[in-house]
């Protein structure tokens, strides 16, 4: 069983916000990550309109769309 809870560190203690269902004695791994160091975690609906919004192809791009098959077909001399 995984929980996720924040927590502050003062004074060299980690102090919960708030308790946990275990047992007095029970020992546990702690991996800290520090909230500043997470990443803001967007909606599936933000995601997709950011991605719509991208072009899909730059006016400096050197390989377009059109090129796909060129590259993964190249014309070669027959044997």
């Amino acid at each position: 069983m995984a929980i996720t809870i924040e927590a502050v560190y003062e004074e060299g203690v980690l102090r919960l916000s708030q308790p946990i269902p275990l047992a007095e004695g029970t020992r546990v791994e702690v991996i800290v990550i520090p909230s500043e160091a997470k990443p803001k975690v967007q909606s599936a609906k933000d995601i997709l309109a950011k991605i719509a919004s991208m072009p899909l192809e730059g006016s400096n791009d050197r390989f377009s769309g059109r090129d796909h098959d060129s590259i993964l077909y190249p014309e070669h001399d027959a044997i």
